[in-house]
């Protein structure tokens, strides 16, 4: 946690000149002044964590400025100062809102381990917080749209992981596929879901800061460490912790995370202790991490040890016939949002979905859904409000009006080393993409590398779609 700010407000010149010297000697960040009606002008603009309030003031009394400053700022710490210590006003304040309470004459010692408890309180109401904010919309695999087999081979697959108290789970799959959707379902259908769940994206922090979040710190581990941090892997104590962008982290991290995994303890950056955790690791990446295996820039003990259970979850283009599910989903839900009315989507609006590449997958279709929703005047989705390039895109398709290929047309061969005649009903891509690669492993006598040269793609990826269409 950052440095505090402090406002004290106290009209003795002597007892406000040394308390707002000495607190800035420790780091903090002061403001002062000597009136009730001043010290809230300053709490208005600067915001402060703590406020000293001093009982006896010119014009407003203490109690007042509590009520006040509570009223504009119900989480802020207020310690109330006074040199007429009595029960009842000691009562009085706590009642009007004040935090902590103080006699004066006091001594500093006394005021700097008052503002040690108040930074481990305000780390620990941070946390809550933050905890809070995750688990605010639980979604389960109910949640999850598709009605194709394969995503739901996958969610049956996923169900079952769900169920194992310990075992830790790599999400692969484009950016867009869901992967986070599927951390957050496999820990509410667990038996940790009463537990709390913590993500981390690490490709959105600088190095340190990403392994100070994960294992914390002790005060003094560096410059800005000015006190006890506990890391996310404490914070998600019975739970579960999401590791988004696995495929990031540096090569110190990565062994410090090694460490976590098969020992299931954490030590502090700064410390000497070894502490137990009980979590479980979900990780995900859109990165081949076999290659960056390969390539030297990931542990491969490490890999072996995130894939204990492996689910990858396919792009949009390969669950075609759930495109125009999730985009009734995603109308439904913008009409609720924006107060429209738009009731489903038309036969050319279907089409064109369908046949579009959707690289950035149910992420892309989501926002092209929602530009659409906003665009409409009318109750069924028309074409004019997709975006440009989709419809140019999907020009190159035929769209006759039931749907049907009328004139099939077949390719020639200075176009594609074989015929594909497209019969009427349709043909799917991964129907095509099946077909070409079985032909060329038959070409090749099942030769892997040359199959993967031939096709432009690596061997690893050909493994995969070969094991995908079980060729």
């Amino acid at each position: 946690m950052k440095q505090l700010k402090i406002l004290i407000i106290e009209d003795e010149k002597l007892i406000r000149w040394s308390l707002e010297k000495h607190l800035s000697a420790k780091g903090y960040t002061v403001f002062s002044a000597e009136s009730g009606e001043e010290g809230i002008a300053l709490f208005e603009v600067h915001n402060p964590e703590v406020v000293f309030i001093d009982n006896k003031l010119p014009q407003m009394q203490g109690i007042d400025v509590i009520l006040k400053i509570k009223s504009l700022d119900e989480e802020v710490i207020l310690v109330f100062m006074t040199a007429y210590g009595s029960i009842e006003t000691a009562v009085n304040a706590m009642k009007a809102g004040a935090t902590e309470y103080i006699n004066k004459p006091f001594a500093f010692e006394e005021i700097e381990v008052m503002l040690e408890n108040i930074k481990n309180k305000l780390s620990i109401i941070k946390e809550i917080q933050l905890l809070r904010r995750q688990q605010k919309d639980v979604v389960t695999f109910d949640h999850i749209i598709g009605e194709s087999a394969l995503i739901k081979q996958i969610i049956q697959l996923s169900k079952k992981i769900a169920k194992t108290k310990s075992t830790t789970i790599l999400l692969l799959g484009e950016s867009g596929t869901g992967k986070d959707m599927f951390a957050h379902a496999i820990h509410n259908e667990s038996t940790r879901n009463e537990k709390p769940f913590v993500t981390i994206n690490c490709s959105s922090l600088p190095e340190t800061l990403l392994e100070s979040e994960l294992f914390g710190h002790e005060k003094g581990a560096f410059t800005d460490a000015r006190q006890l941090k506990k890391g996310l892997f404490e914070i998600a104590e019975g739970g579960t912790v999401f590791l988004d962008e696995i495929g990031e982290i540096n090569m110190a991290t990565q062994i410090k995370l090694l460490g976590v995994l098969e020992n299931r303890i954490v030590r502090r950056l700064g410390g000497t202790a070894n502490i137990p955790v009980d979590i479980r690791i979900v990780a995900a990446t859109n990165r081949d991490l076999k290659k960056a295996v390969d390539e030297k820039l990931f542990r491969e003990d490490l890999y072996y040890r995130l894939k204990v259970f492996q689910i990858t979850l396919p792009p949009l283009r390969e669950r075609v016939e759930d495109i125009p599910i999730l985009a009734e989903y995603f109308i439904g839900y913008y009409n609720h949002q924006f107060q429209k009315n738009v009731k489903s989507i038309n036969d050319s609006v279907r089409r064109i979905l369908v046949h579009y590449n959707w690289p950035g997958n149910i992420r892309e279709l989501r926002n092209v859904i929602e530009r659409a929703v906003i665009l409409e005047n009318m109750n069924i989705l028309q074409a004019e409000s997709l975006p440009g390039e989709i419809i140019s895109i999907s020009q190159n398709f035929p769209t006759p009006a039931d749907g049907a290929v009328k004139n099939p047309k077949v390719f020639k061969k200075s176009e594609l080393p074989f015929e594909i005649s497209i019969p009427p009903e349709g043909l799917k891509l991964y129907e095509i993409e099946k077909l070409i690669i079985k032909q060329v492993l038959e070409a090749t006598e099942n030769n892997q590398t040359r199959t993967s040269k031939l096709l432009g793609i690596t061997r690893d990826t050909l493994r995969y779609k070969v094991k995908k269409y079980r060729l």
